[in-house]
C-alpha cells in the first residue's frame, strides 16, 4: 500500500506535508498518522487520485501545508551567487550543480520546484521561475509520472550516498579513536 500511495505523490520532497518527503509521508497516510490533504504540489488531483486508491472522501487541502501552485522550478541569478554551497546540500534531488566560491546553476529539467533551496541562501539569489506551460501540449499523466519517478530515483541516489558518506565518515573516526588509544598505549609503557 505505501508503495501505491508513494506512485501517486508528486515526488517533489519539499516536505510542506510535515514529513521529510514523499515516501515518509506516504507511510505515515498508510499508518493512518497523516491525512491525505497534505500535499500541495500534488493539489486537488492528488488528493482526489489518494481517496480513490484508499475508498475514502477526498476534502479540500489543508492550508495549514501550504496551496497548490503551478509547477515552478528554481533559478540562481548568477551574477549574485557567491559559491557558498548551501543550496547545493539543500536539494533533495541534486539539481544543483556547482562547487566552492564557484557560481552556481539549477538543472531545470531536473528540478521538483521543491523551493527547499530557497531559506538556506545568504544572498537571495534564487527565485523560483513558473515552468513554461504549452497550452496545445498538457502534461498528461503519464509524463507526469515518468518525471516524478525520475525525481524519485534522485533522492533515493541522494539518500543512499549521504548514507554511504556517513558511514565511511563514522569508520574513519573509528579507526583513528582505535590508533589513538594504540599510540596513548604505547606511549604509557614506555
Amino acid at each position: 500500500m505505501i508503495d501505491e500511495i508513494n506512485a501517486i505523490l508528486p515526488q517533489t520532497q519539499c516536505r510542506q506535508c510535515g514529513f521529510q518527503g514523499c515516501r515518509p509521508y506516504a507511510e505515515a497516510i498508510a499508518s493512518g498518522t497523516a491525512d491525505i490533504n497534505q500535499c500541495p504540489p500534488g493539489g486537488a488531483e492528488g488528493i482526489l487520485e489518494l481517496a480513490h486508491l484508499l475508498g475514502v472522501n477526498p476534502k479540500p487541502l489543508n492550508p495549514h501545508n501550504g496551496q497548490h501552485k503551478p509547477k515552478s522550478v528554481a533559478f540562481i541569478i548568477e551574477e549574485d551567487c557567491i559559491g557558498c554551497v548551501k543550496c547545493i546540500a539543500a536539494c533533495p534531488v541534486d539539481a544543483i550543480l556547482g562547487a566552492a566560491k564557484f557560481m552556481h546553476t539549477v538543472i531545470a529539467s531536473e528540478c521538483t520546484g521543491c523551493e527547499l533551496c530557497i531559506a538556506p541562501c545568504p544572498v537571495d539569489c534564487i527565485v523560483m521561475k513558473p515552468t513554461p506551460v504549452d497550452e496545445d501540449q498538457p502534461l498528461i499523466k503519464a509524463q507526469k509520472y515518468a518525471q516524478a519517478q525520475l525525481a524519485k530515483r534522485r533522492d533515493e541516489a541522494r539518500c543512499l550516498r549521504k548514507e554511504k558518506d556517513n558511514a565511511e565518515k563514522a569508520e574513519r573516526a573509528k579507526q583513528k579513536r582505535a590508533e589513538l588509544i594504540k599510540m596513548k598505549s604505547k606511549s604509557s609503557q614506555q
